[in-house]
């Protein structure tokens, strides 16, 4: 094999595939990444078996071929080269790089030792702008369970069966974040599966790609319990999480005793300043009083002390007092992106919900501490 390249293109290319490589001491070559002439460009690829990310180089080919090479070494020495011309020869099981004056030999394994990358033919496909459905993912993606116990909730639930929507769901069991990605230009090829369950992993990986990416079409193309993400010059390819998703719309009530509507900025401030003093188990009190439109935080730590903010706000129907993880809490308002935000309640037992003000494409449920 013999190719040129700019160095800012292969860096590039580079660090896209790299992120998903560990150190893998049972299969050596898991930690290399592949380097394949392919269509008069550079293919790189990596895998953990449950991930593979490729992505195509453009190139100068003079000398067709492949090797594996140990990606740590490899991204560390083009990552510090000078954006010049990078000319690459394999011979023997060993690459020789030289950039100007800059010079240097790496020790691969064989490219036919390389784990399989599954090939998905893409002949029923979604199309829809990264960007979008990046966006999306970031909304719910951080409320997954990390349970081996129950491995159908560490990952995020797609539905893709709603016309010009797509309904993205993530749960640990004690919070809840439902999003739905309306979509104005949306290509569905008749024969894709209506839902999936996607590591939580691969939506991590996607979300980081499509934020480098100037590509902003994504084609998704679900295949054998595997799913196909195409942005053109790169690709990831995933194992889906078998199993059935909880039902849970009947955790989200459609009526509230109590409905309050307050300035976000503030109750942020509220609860980050009760978290202060909250106890062991990050607990923060509230105490919702209709009558005086008046909500008050409070948290007690008996080794520190003891905290307690008052804010006015727009509440409507019973008087409550309610307890709630402070973490989980703030997930759930920062995840809000309207200067107000509505919260709906039902009694300190039952499970609390969180929007934005006047829209009703995401909804967080969180799951009270009890008094």
């Amino acid at each position: 094999m013999k190719i040129i390249c700019i160095q800012e293109n292969l860096k590039e290319g580079l660090n896209i595939v790299q992120n998903i490589i560990g150190k893998n001491l049972t299969l050596p070559i898991l930690n290399n990444i592949l380097l394949i002439t392919d269509k008069k460009q550079l293919k790189l690829s990596t895998t953990d078996l449950e991930i593979a990310i490729t992505n195509y180089v453009s190139c100068k080919i003079e000398k067709e071929g492949s090797i594996t090479v140990p990606a740590k070494t490899l991204v560390g020495f083009i990552n510090n080269l000078p954006n010049k011309k990078i000319e690459i020869i394999e011979k023997s099981g060993i690459i020789y790089l030289k950039c100007e004056n800059y010079k240097s030999n790496i020790k691969g394994l064989d490219a036919k030792d390389f784990p399989i990358i599954p090939k998905i033919k893409g002949d029923t496909f979604i199309e829809l702008n990264s960007f979008e459905f990046k966006n999306a993912t970031e909304e719910v993606v951080d409320f997954i369970s990390y349970s081996d116990i129950r491995p159908e909730i560490t990952g995020v639930f797609f539905d893709f069966s709603l016309e010009k929507r797509i309904k993205l769901v993530a749960t640990d069991s004690f919070r809840l974040g439902e999003k739905i990605l309306n979509i104005k230009d949306i290509k569905i090829k008749k024969g894709i599966i209506n839902s999936v369950i996607i590591p939580q992993k691969t939506i991590q990986e996607l979300i980081r790609i499509c934020a480098g990416q100037k590509e902003d079409v994504l084609k998704i193309t679900i295949e054998n319990n595997q799913i196909l993400f195409d942005l053109n010059n790169t690709q990831i390819i995933s194992k889906l999480i078998e199993g059935n998703y909880p039902n849970y719309q009947q955790l989200i009530p459609k009526q509230f005793e109590t409905s309050v509507l307050i300035d976000k900025e503030e109750i942020v401030k509220a609860v980050k300043l009760s978290s202060i003093f909250s106890s062991k188990i990050n607990d923060v009190r509230l105490k919702i009083n209709p009558g005086k439109s008046l909500i008050q935080f409070f948290s007690q730590n008996i080794e520190l002390g003891e905290n307690l903010s008052e804010l006015a706000a727009d509440i409507k129907g019973k008087e409550i007092e309610i307890m709630f993880n402070y973490k989980y809490l703030l997930d759930g308002l920062n995840s809000v992106d309207t200067k107000k935000v509505f919260l709906g309640l039902n009694g300190e037992a039952s499970p609390g919900i969180i929007k934005p003000e006047g829209e009703s494409d995401f909804i967080y449920v969180v799951m009270p501490i009890k008094l």
